[in-house]
């Protein structure tokens, strides 16, 4: 989703919090809301799957700092989620610095700013040569300038791809944002820039994509990554365990007695898919520990201690740490 969509989306009404809510409080109704409409508790159920996917895209967005407060800004200002800035001096800097008057500011009026690239008729150099006697060279139908804006999308957009549409100067335009786009990513949209003053094509529209963070995976290349809680018997005694997959249901994986934390497991095929390539879903093991233990399950840890062979797994750290 497109930030100009942000509109649309009470993100606060969704997960039933106040505007000043704090963080912690925000964490712990999002940990409850997702407890309650987790596929995994609603087998089947595509109403509590949708509200799932509804509460993780609000918390996705509230819960960083920066993100929240563009969105307060955009709900605030009834703005959409295409951003135009200002570059270069204006036809408007020009006239008022020589003569006094200004024509309200950089970005003019209503709030918005533009940035036009310089290329095509209607230069600098026609402007001055029709001011002081020179007049315009003579040439054919020139292009339109470039118009340069931002727009953010959430993780899964970016990853699956998706068309926005931006308001410009010129109207609404569809922008097509290809399947795996990067944070940072430039898109070049031909023909829906500025319009050409005599004649000529259209202008570009370039781009500029951000990405927000997702609350569970993280994206190294064309790969996802994901941290995979799991208990010291399934690490020990080995286990079939479900990896949560974008966008989709989970998946099963078996995982070998004996694996240790920090070991990666892959899931072929279930990460980003682009044109020239398909990515894995890694699944980094983190082995839980438990923060509170009856006496009986204390007693059997202790019983599990003494069958252990008297060694200490961090002898060679301890010997390699100390050679010279």
């Amino acid at each position: 989703m497109a930030s100009q969509d942000w509109l649309e989306k009470d993100f606060y009404q969704i997960l039933g919090v106040s505007k000043d809510v704090s963080d912690a409080e925000l964490k712990k109704t999002y940990r409850k809301l997702a407890r309650k409409y987790h596929p995994d508790s609603n087998p089947g159920d595509a109403a509590a799957e949708a509200k799932f996917k509804e509460i993780s895209e609000a918390f996705s967005v509230l819960s960083d700092k920066e993100h929240r407060a563009e969105y307060d800004q955009v709900r605030a200002m009834g703005a959409g989620g295409a951003r135009f800035t200002s570059g270069g001096q204006g036809f408007e800097d020009i006239f008022g610095g020589m003569f006094g008057g200004g024509m309200g500011g950089p970005g003019g009026a209503g709030g918005q700013r533009f940035n036009f690239q310089q290329g095509g008729a209607g230069g600098y150099e026609d402007l001055f040569g029709g001011m002081f006697g020179g007049g315009p060279r003579a040439r054919g139908p020139q292009p339109g300038r470039d118009l340069t804006a931002s727009t953010t999308l959430d993780f899964e957009t970016a990853v699956r791809g998706d068309t926005v549409t931006l308001q410009t100067p010129n109207g609404q335009v569809k922008v097509k944002i290809p399947a795996g786009v990067e944070d940072g990513k430039r898109i070049r949209a031909r023909g829906k820039g500025e319009p050409s003053p005599n004649g000529g094509p259209a202008g570009d529209l370039i781009l500029t994509v951000q990405v927000r963070k997702h609350p569970v995976f993280e994206r190294e290349g064309n790969n996802l990554r994901v941290k995979l809680p799991v208990t010291f018997v399934e690490a020990a005694l080995g286990a079939t365990i479900e990896v949560p997959t974008l966008g989709g249901a989970p998946v099963k994986l078996k995982m070998q007695p004996g694996t240790p934390s920090g070991r990666v497991l892959r899931v072929k095929g279930r990460g980003v898919h682009t044109a020239k390539a398909t990515g894995d879903l890694l699944a980094e093991v983190q082995v839980a520990v438990p923060s509170h233990l009856s006496d009986k399950a204390r007693e059997a840890l202790e019983a599990f201690d003494a069958e252990m062979p008297d060694e200490s797994p961090r002898a060679d750290l301890l010997a390699r740490a100390n050679s010279k």
